[in-house]
């Protein structure tokens, strides 16, 4: 009688359990590609942003991000034509025109910001948005909280405080608005977290068709005829936000915010590679100082609660 018959003969040893876990597995695998894609969103991201600032010198705000979620709109007309009208429909209408409006009020509120300061600075204002991520996951997503998340909230916001350097001269009133720009972010991110049942050509349209509605309202007021050299960059400004936007809801459909929320701090060095890049711009060493305790703190709690759970 070989090993196996022995084994399945009643009353016999029964066969090790396997040491890998299937439905565990096929979890990392989906947190791992969900981190990917929030790498390639933000990589994308802040391309578009260095974009934008370029363009922001010579064209309204407002026009730009008319621009931006008019062509993505364009594209996920084109790439959705047979079905668009049947992939609007969602079960979730309001949580998708909320999470449209959030992200409208993100682009604002940093494009104008990166009118007058620098890509890096801005983005280091951002980069709160982590910490902001996992509080709002645990409050309104029911994700555990403690007291090193609270903690780590506390500190990151003293870092967000070392860069807009309030009561001083060397404050810019822009960088609030930077600062601004990372709630309505975080918002827009849980929100993304929250219509994840929704096929990923849902979320897509309607971003699109809610950008494209509100900045259509300012467009009449601020228009400005577009030059022929820059018709190349308004199309990229378009496809590198439809890009990213495709590439964020794909990563929070994949995994939960918290895992993803300390991923967030890799925008910083795209951003400050963008600007150096383009623009010539390095942070400060104001800026530098606070965005390592933004970073410190949101990398700390993560550690921290991995530990905890193992």
């Amino acid at each position: 009688m070989s090993p196996t018959q022995i084994q399945n003969e009643p009353g016999g040893p029964q066969a090790a359990p396997s040491a890998v876990d299937p439905a565990a597995a096929a979890r990392r695998r989906a947190a791992g590609l969900g981190v990917l894609f929030l790498l390639g969103s933000l990589a994308t991201f802040t391309l578009m942003d260095a974009v934008a600032k370029y363009l922001v010198t010579r064209y309204h705000p407002a026009q730009l991000i008319w621009a931006r979620f008019a062509i993505n709109l364009a594209l996920v007309a084109l790439v959705y034509r047979g079905s668009f009208l049947p992939r609007i429909r969602t079960r979730q209408p309001l949580a998708q025109a909320a999470r449209g409006v959030m992200q409208v009020i993100t682009i604002v509120l940093f494009f104008v910001a990166i009118r007058h300061i620098g890509l890096a600075e801005a983005d280091a204002l951002f980069d709160i948005n982590p910490i902001l991520i996992t509080l709002g996951a645990a409050l309104f997503l029911g994700e555990r909280i403690g007291p090193r998340r609270i903690a780590g909230i506390v500190i990151a916001f003293l870092g967000a405080l070392v860069i807009l350097r309030p009561g001083v001269g060397a404050f810019e009133p822009a960088a609030a608005l930077a600062f601004a720009s990372a709630f309505s972010y975080a918002a827009g991110n849980l929100l993304t977290r929250v219509v994840r049942t929704d096929p990923l050509a849902t979320s897509l349209i309607w971003s699109a068709l809610v950008g494209t509605v509100l900045s259509s309202i300012a467009l009449p007021f601020v228009w400005k005829e577009v030059a022929m050299a820059d018709f190349p960059i308004f199309l990229a400004l378009g496809v590198l936000g439809s890009a990213g936007q495709a590439l964020v809801v794909r990563a929070f459909s994949l995994s939960e915010a918290s895992t993803l929320a300390p991923f967030g701090y890799f925008s910083l060095i795209f951003a400050s590679l963008w600007g150096f890049v383009f623009f010539g711009q390095l942070p400060d060493a104001w800026t530098v100082a606070g965005a390592l305790v933004i970073v410190g703190a949101g990398l700390y709690v993560w550690y921290r609660e991995r530990k905890s759970a193992e």
